[in-house]
Formats: C-alpha cells, structure tokens, sequence
C-alpha cells in the first residue's frame, strides 16, 4: 500500500506543478510570465498543505500554507459549493501585501468536498500609491479584496470585477490576472478527479495521512540528530530613512526548533513593514534548507519550525502598517538565520547574499501626443553568497527562487528602454569561495515620456557580509544619468531624456582569499568575474599571471 501512496504523493505534485505551468502560461502579467512570481498548492479537507508546486517562491506559497485556514474560516465550509472560488489580497490572511491575489476553490469529487487548490500571484497594479515603499498606512497602497468570493457556484462576482477595474491601472491585466489564477485551480481540480478514479480513491484522507505522517517523521528525524544548541544571529540593514536591526535567537529541541526575532526593530513608518506570515514564511524555508532541504515542502514538515516575533516588530507589523515592499525585509531574514545557523551548524550555510530582490517599477507617462501611460514591474537579482564549498551564484534571486525577466519582454510591456544589463565585475566578495556577482543595468524611457522610478533596493549602505574570513560584496548604487545619487527606496521622478544607473550587489565570499585555488582565479580573471586589479589586490597574482590570463 506504501508504494501506491508514495505514487500518489508523486502524482499529487506533479498536479500542482502543472498548476503553476498553466497559471505561467494564461497570467497577463510579466510578473507571473516571465519571472514566476507565483505560488500553488494542494490541501487536504481540513486545510493542510499536501504539496506545492516546484514553480514558485518560498514567501508565497509557505505563506499560503496558513491561508485556507483563514479562508474556511471566513466563508464557512458549510456554504461550499462546486463552483465557487474565492479570493483575497488581505496581507496577514496572504501572503503579506496587497499586490499578491490569492485565490482558492474547494476541491470536489463526484459530489463530495476533499481538499482546496490554492495559488497566489504578484499583480503589476493594484492601486493606491502604486508599488512602493512610500506610503504611510496600508490604505494608501491599494485596493483590499477581503475574503470573499469571486465565483458563486460558477457564476463570476461582475460587481467585485467592476470594483477593481475603476481602482486599478492596469485593469486589463489585473482581470486577465484574476481569471488565470481561477483556471489554473480548475486545472488542478480535474487533474485530481482523474488521479482519485484511477487509483479508485473516494477522497484524499488516506493519502493526506501518509504525507504527513512520512513527511513529519523525516523532520523530526533530522532535527532529533541535531546538537541541542541555541544561538543568536543579527544583521543590520538598510531600512527606509534609517538602518533597520534583525535579530533572531535559534534555539534546537529534541522535536522542534525555535525562532525568536525579538530585539529587531519596531515599525517603520513607511511601506517595508512585514506581517508575521511572511516573516514565518522566509524563516521556515532558511532552517529547511539547512536541515531538510529534500523532504518535501507541506504542512507537516514545516510544523517543527515554531517562528515568533514580538508584535508591534517590523517583522511582526500589524495593520493598518504599510507593507507594500515587505519582500525587501522579508528576503534578508533567512541570513539573518543563517547567521544563528552557523554557531550551531559550522560549514553548513552559505555567506550573507544580496537576499532582496533588485526590483524597480517605472510609472510612464506621455509627454507629447502619440505617448502611452504604461505600468512597468522588472525582477531583477544580485549576486548569491557563497557556499562552503562552491562559488556564490551570479545575478540569482536567493531566498525568492524568481526568474530575471528578459529585456525583451520588459521592453515589451512598456515604452521602456533597457541601454545596458551586464555582469558587475568585482562584485562578489573575494574568499576560498567567491561570492556571486551582481549586474549593472541602465534604463530608462522612450522618446515622449517621462516616467516615476520607484526603488525597492537594499545593500546600499550594508553589502552582503562575508562568512569565515570572506569578505565582503559590492554595494548596490542607484544614480541618475545626470549624476544625482538616488536612494535605495521610494519614488523619484525622472524627466525625458533621463535614466536610471544601477549596480546590483554581490554576494559575500567564504574562507580567506588566500586560500582559493589558483586555477579559479585565472579563470574569474579570463571570465571578466574579477579585474585584473582585483586578481592583484585581493588574491596576490603576479603581473606574469595576470598578463597570461589574459592574452
């Protein structure tokens, strides 16, 4: 019977996956499109996450591991129906900000309620200020969707559509959005169906029970071998118009492990506050890749991991606080872990990365007849640090996993212009292990606009730390053309004929530099991932080296 189950625990992904792969393919946005800025997941009757999908990131679909709950709650399991779907983008009963729809449908077989699919998804636009760091209270960032439906028993919720249209910029896609995030239910929905009548099943309990059971077993097993230890790991980082402080204290049981985050800082004033879901989110997937990184992701394997903060905490904010940017404090919290990790764990984690999404969003305007206002969202990573015993990986979004978006479709989705999108040579910090490197990017906007750059940066002022006598990465810098400095967040207007000058941060380097093989460094130098002035400067190669390399 364990053989069937485990097929059907297979299978059960593989559901999801193809979830997520018809949500990427119908979405609108290039969010969803292009840089899989997206989540979906299976869950049993009682709410509990069997699967995810492989496509996906970590903060949203841990995140939706807390949010059927809310959503059984909310709308009454009694008053389910085939047919219904419902929706949200309530940031603590989400995944943590207004611009994530989160959409859910009861699953059905022959007339009976086994399980939910669920799937959230990052919308260009939703309102308000527009995305950003700059607002002062959740109300200014956009339109709330409270847990309601969308679909009553198959018929859609015209008023709600209506609603959202009149409130949104880019409605077409936010639409076309919403609709993709229902079908890829309905996808997972059939899928199922056919999964449960060829293995002749009724329902999911069966399987649900041996997921869960296998999957919290295997955790605990991993913990158990663990040394009872605690340690406490700090990081300080850019925040909005002053330094935020993280602090966490990792503390090892027998059958569990804890994660204190109090200490750090309280509430910001502006947007990059982060709820409490999307904090648990970032700091369950930091210990399970560190400790059980190849058990599958559901509800039980994630149970062990008990994550607390202090309410009223940056990563603990409650509403109305604004958290549009939460993402930018969100993704620097697994290094923060691994900080604590590393006393606990020696030789285990990687160096401090550039953690947050590069993320920028152009606000187009016309400047003369012909124009077009346009809404223009770009994913874009740093440098990742360095591991134990590999190099950091360049210009790779960790701990969010999102693809980079082409500029192709970049282009594609506005009249934007991107001049230069390259490799940042030095960037990673100098070690036995180099860290990754970041990217120098150029944009800016086509002949008759002018635009508004919001920035969603961090690593300005606090680089990527290097771990064990690795030093450290490159900063992040954000200029105009003109030579005016801009800051890491908040929206700057930028006139016609203007662009925006980035260099993306690297990530830290691991062990001394001294101690890294010779043959690698000649290949970085031939590579362009080092300067020759660095091959000098930090890894003391001669001028006959340097000169050899490069002939």
């Amino acid at each position: 019977m364990s053989v069937a189950q485990q097929i059907m625990w297979n299978r059960l992904i593989s559901v999801v996956e193809e979830q997520a792969q018809a949500l990427v393919r119908t979405a609108f946005s290039t969010s969803v499109r292009e840089a899989g800025d997206l989540s979906a997941g299976v869950y049993d009757v009682q709410g509990r996450m069997l699967a995810q999908a492989v496509t996906g990131t970590p903060g949203h679909v841990n995140a939706m591991a807390d949010a059927i709950a809310h959503f059984m709650r909310e709308i009454g399991v009694p008053t389910m129906a085939e047919g219904d779907v419902y929706i949200t983008n309530d940031p603590w009963m989400g995944t943590g900000h207004l611009h994530d729809i989160t959409v859910v449908t009861p699953a059905f077989h022959h007339g009976k309620h086994v399980g939910f699919f669920g799937c959230t998804a990052h919308v260009v636009d939703i309102g308000g200020r527009g995305f950003g760091a700059d607002g002062n209270s959740i109300y200014e960032e956009g339109l709330q969707i409270p847990i309601m439906r969308f679909a009553d028993r198959g018929t859609v919720d015209q008023t709600l559509m209506r609603l959202i249209r009149v409130n949104t910029r880019e409605p077409d896609q936010l639409i076309g959005d919403i609709y993709a995030l229902a079908a890829c239910n309905e996808i997972g929905q059939r899928r199922l169906s056919e999964m449960l009548d060829e293995y002749g099943a009724a329902e999911l309990t069966g399987i649900s029970d041996f997921i869960l059971t296998a999957s919290h077993k295997a955790t605990l097993e991993r913990i158990a071998a663990l040394p009872r230890r605690q340690a406490e790991g700090h990081m300080q980082i850019d925040g909005f118009a002053s330094p935020v402080d993280l602090r966490c204290k990792v503390s090892v049981a027998e059958d569990h492990i804890t994660c204190d985050f109090a200490g750090t800082s309280g509430i910001d004033p502006k947007g990059i506050n982060v709820p409490l879901v999307y904090t648990k989110a970032y700091a369950c997937y930091a210990l399970k890749c560190a400790i059980a990184p190849e058990i599958p992701n559901n509800a039980a394997s994630l149970a062990p991991f008990r994550i607390s903060a202090p309410e009223g905490s940056i990563v603990n904010a409650v509403r109305p606080a604004p958290v549009a940017l939460r993402h930018v404090i969100g993704h620097l919290i697994p290094d923060t872990v691994f900080a604590a990790l590393d006393q606990i764990l020696p030789e285990t984690v990687p160096a401090e990365g550039a953690g947050a999404l590069c993320n920028f969003q152009l606000s187009l305007r016309p400047t003369r007849a012909g124009g077009r206002r346009a809404e223009v969202l770009t994913f874009n990573s740093g440098g990742a640090g360095a591991r134990p015993t590999l190099d950091g990986l360049n210009a790779t979004a960790f701990p969010s996993g999102v693809m980079t978006m082409p500029v192709e479709a970049t282009e594609h989705a506005g009249p934007v212009i991107i001049w230069r999108k390259e490799l940042r040579p030095d960037s990673g910090g100098a070690g036995t292990w180099r860290g990754g490197l970041g990217q120098y990017m150029e944009v800016g906007a086509r002949a008759g606009h002018e635009f508004d750059f919001s920035a969603m940066f961090d690593r300005v002022d606090h680089p990527a730390r290097g771990r064990a006598s690795g030093l450290d990465g490159a900063p992040t810098t954000v200029a105009l053309s003109d030579g005016t400095r801009l800051g890491g967040k908040g929206k700057t207007r930028v006139a016609e004929g203007l662009r925006v000058q980035l260099a993306f941060p690297g990530g830290g380097g691991y062990g001394p530099a001294s101690g890294r093989d010779r043959a690698a460094v000649l290949r970085d130098l031939r590579l362009g991932y080092i300067t020759a002035k660095a091959a000098r400067a930090q890894y003391g190669l001669t001028e006959a080296e340097i000169a050899g390399a490069l002939d």
